[in-house]
């Protein structure tokens, strides 16, 4: 049983008041009480083989209070918002009211709410119709792409000059006023010019030279270089080009498409197909920028009451987003530590960056839940078990696995969100 009372001065804030029944008290003991009964000892008995009853007598079932509260609270908490009907935001500050012996515990919880959504139109919206054309233009571009990843570097004879585009390989020592400093040195390094693989100035100063040639390159760091003790400075590269290397084509031809795609005879055959795969992904696109257009018009219909986000769901969603990024950067070998090592960010770097939009998917997230409200949006039991095994198979897991691991009510929220967002994008009009 839970009771919510509003805050009388506090916007998003009240009181919930719950009870955790006695029997749940009693499992969380037996809970506590063995994993520290190895641990107690007690004359007479060996360790491990005090019974429970011998416990509660010598030390008080009070001693295991703590871990029984942390045991059950997580469950007994989210069921009392259930009731409530809340959106909780951030970590509650909860106190206990009464855990007198043999009774049910009664706990009081200071919650901050999530704001309240008036909703405006949100059904039979028009949105701008998304362009699906695929120009021979694109069709051309896709195939000049292909015939680059085809092509060849060949070494040129030392009259040629480098342009961009070129590949040269080079020493390289660099100095500042004289003095050569830490990374200024590099041996047989290559180097694609028009690549901005050097710091601004470097590469353009080598287009024209031959291998062979010995080209004394001047720069400035960037005022925002990443070593400090560089940034702003003048520098000198003393370069020597070895070996000056140009991409060679290959022909457009039915070669070239067999090379490409084994599943193709002619050049004709693989224009055909790069046409039907861009029109494909075009689609798509177009398809996705529509359903994005149509949310964001329904979010911009609705507002919020006090016309504020509050900061701790901005600072939830921030979290979210950084470990989701670095979760999926973890699945591909690359730990928090190593992320932060290579890209020379720190946390509050990566906080700040995913800061920006935070208040736009907060407000998307809160619209869409309150249309699942306004629309009675219910998901049955069969979805339930459909979302279950479509994870199962997703992540190679037991579908049991899957439903200790994710709540029913989370998993019907998730249904119910794409639900929403179906019910509004498929009612929607392209104009």
């Amino acid at each position: 049983m839970s009771k919510w009372t509003p805050a009388a001065d506090e916007k998003n804030q009240g009181t919930l008041e719950f009870e955790i029944a006695r029997a749940q008290v009693e499992e969380g003991l037996e809970q506590a009480f063995q994993r520290n009964k190895n641990e107690v000892s007690i004359p007479g008995f060996r360790k491990g083989k005090v019974t429970k009853k011998l416990f509660f007598q010598k030390f008080g079932e009070e001693a295991l209070y703590q871990q029984a509260m942390d045991i059950v609270l997580p469950a007994a908490y989210e069921a009392a918002i259930d009731e409530a009907g809340i959106t909780p935001v951030g970590r509650p500050n909860i106190e206990p009211v009464s855990m007198n012996k043999g009774e049910a515990w009664t706990l009081k919880a200071v919650v901050k709410t999530a704001p309240a959504i008036k909703l405006g139109e949100y059904l039979n919206l028009e949105v701008e119709a998304q362009d699906e054309e695929v120009a021979d233009a694109d069709v051309d571009a896709e195939i000049k792409r292909l015939q680059d990843g085809q092509a060849e570097l060949v070494l040129q004879e030392e009259s040629v000059k480098a342009e961009n585009g070129d590949t040269v390989v080079i020493d390289f020592d660099g100095s500042v006023d004289g003095v050569k400093f830490d990374g200024g040195q590099g041996k047989d390094s290559s180097l694609a010019l028009g690549s901005g693989q050097f710091i601004p100035g470097f590469e353009e100063q080598l287009v024209g030279h031959t291998a062979g040639e010995d080209v004394n390159v001047n720069v400035t760091f960037p005022e925002d270089y990443q070593a400090a003790d560089l940034a702003g400075k003048e520098a000198l590269f003393e370069v020597t080009i070895h070996e000056l290397k140009r991409k060679e084509l290959p022909e457009l031809d039915d070669e070239f498409a067999k090379d490409v795609d084994e599943e193709v005879e002619t050049l004709a055959e693989l224009k055909e197909k790069t046409s039907k795969k861009l029109a494909d992904e075009k689609a798509q696109a177009a398809k996705a920028a529509f359903e994005d257009a149509v949310i964001s018009k329904a979010v911009d219909n609705a507002s919020v009451d006090g016309d504020e986000i509050p900061a701790e769901m901005i600072d939830e969603d921030v979290h979210r987003q950084i470990d989701q990024y670095l979760g999926q950067l973890q699945q591909q070998g690359i730990s928090r530590e190593m992320f932060f090592q290579i890209s020379g960010q720190t946390e509050d770097d990566l906080h700040k960056q995913f800061e920006e939009g935070a208040e736009t998917r907060v407000k998307t997230g809160l619209v869409l839940e309150a249309i699942v409200a306004a629309e009675k949006i219910d998901p049955s039991a069969e979805q339930v078990s459909e979302e279950v095994a479509s994870l199962a198979a997703q992540y190679n897991m037991e579908e049991d696995k899957v439903r200790a691991a994710i709540s029913e009510s989370m998993l019907k929220h998730d249904i119910a969100m794409r639900e929403a967002i179906k019910k509004v994008t498929d009612s929607a009009k392209a104009v």
